[in-house]
């Protein structure tokens, strides 16, 4: 234990001091501000594109760079909008910039010709395939290639990138929270993702983006970093990012996952549920969780925080054990999955559900997709910028 406990506290300064030396790809100015002068520059970003304590986009102003539009994903600009609300484009009030939203009718940016020469991305992800800021990534990257447009990447960390695991997406269940073929933890910053985006001709009709990356120094895949800002309303604190690739299944069942607490996604349970010692009860909260699941109702079940922070973030797996156990404590089994198939679009198959129901064992459903995971990790070094994990 003495050895345990010493490795885990060497283990803790490496990674605070690489943490400490990290620096974004947003802050190294001189890597691409020269390109951005004279030129009609969009910004893809919200409320994590930032310089320091300051915005990107009023620190791209105050250096006379020429911003003519913001584009927003989910949860709005400034990070405001709860999870799947339509998001309407607008005027940032605080620039007077047109903000136009890819969250809600149109998930693909319209561009008038000549209207803009660069694209800036700057978001904040968290490393799952159906986290949509990678699939907002997509749609940006299609648009610009079409209309000639560059595209610059600005790399921020991933907090989940110290593994890969998961089913691979099947196809068959492509979907704005699911659209390219890897597993649920992909183990690649956002820069590395649009490599592969383009590289892997992922684009429609095959076109590529002109695209640079412009990447983080100090940081490799075994580098532990806390988000300084929520990256949604929901992810709150790094508990919540590690349990996320696991947790958010729940959001196809009837169980709750905490939205409507104090803490969302670093819980989960239901009225019905008979196993768990925790007990909680959502509400509405304005802005995160305006309607949540079992709103109003006792729910009984786990909380997860402290292994989050004491275990989960030393592992290297994608957790399918909550979702087992919850499944076989449920009472009306034949309800546990939600009949809008979305189980089905976050984990990327149908396969995971069906073993589920079919009763195998974690390790058994865990081996049905280690094929496609080894011919995923393969691909991915490809696209790779920082020293890996292996």
């Amino acid at each position: 234990m003495k050895r345990l406990l010493l490795l885990m506290f060497v283990f803790c300064l490496i990674t605070s001091g690489q943490a400490q030396q990290l620096r974004m790809g947003a802050e190294r100015t001189f890597l691409y501000f020269d390109q951005l002068m004279g030129k009609k520059i969009a910004v893809c970003g919200n409320q994590s594109s930032t310089i320091g304590n300051k915005h990107l986009v009023d620190t791209l102003l105050a250096s006379g760079v020429n911003v003519v539009t913001i584009f927003c994903p989910e949860h709005g600009f400034r990070g405001d909008a709860e999870a799947g609300a339509h998001i309407n484009s607008s005027v940032d009030e605080q620039t007077g910039i047109p903000i136009v939203s890819l969250y809600g009718k149109n998930k693909k940016p319209t561009i008038t010709p000549n209207s803009i020469d660069i694209i800036l991305f700057d978001i904040q992800d968290v490393g799952c395939r159906f986290y949509t800021y990678i699939s907002t990534l997509h749609y940006v990257m299609e648009a610009a290639a079409e209309n000639n447009i560059e595209v610059i990447i600005l790399d921020r960390p991933n907090p989940n990138g110290y593994f890969v695991d998961g089913p691979v997406l099947d196809s068959a269940f492509k979907s704005f929270v699911g659209m390219h073929p890897v597993p649920v933890v992909h183990g690649m910053t956002i820069g590395e993702y649009g490599r592969m985006i383009n590289g892997e001709s992922w684009l429609a009709n095959g076109i590529h983006c002109r695209l640079q990356v412009v990447p983080m120094d100090n940081y490799t895949h075994n580098t532990r970093y806390e988000l300084p800002i929520a990256p949604s309303p929901n992810l709150q604190t790094a508990a919540a990012i590690y349990l996320y690739p696991s947790l958010c299944l729940f959001e196809g069942t009837q169980i709750s996952v905490g939205r409507g607490t104090s803490i969302p996604f670093q819980v989960y349970g239901h009225p019905q549920l008979t196993t768990g010692d925790y007990h909680f009860t959502p509400i509405p909260i304005h802005g995160v969780s305006e309607n949540p699941p079992q709103k109003g109702l006792d729910c009984r079940g786990y909380n997860l925080s402290e292994y989050a922070n004491a275990r989960l973030n030393l592992g290297n797996r994608f957790e399918i054990g909550y979702i087992i156990n919850a499944y076989q404590h449920f009472p009306e089994q034949e309800k546990f999955f939600l009949t809008n198939n979305f189980f089905d679009k976050l984990a990327g198959t149908s396969q995971l559900r069906k073993d589920i129901i079919a009763g195998k064992t974690e390790e058994e459903i865990r081996a049905s997709w280690q094929t496609q995971l080894e011919k995923f990790k393969q691909t991915r070094k490809q696209y790779l910028l920082y020293p890996d994990f292996e």
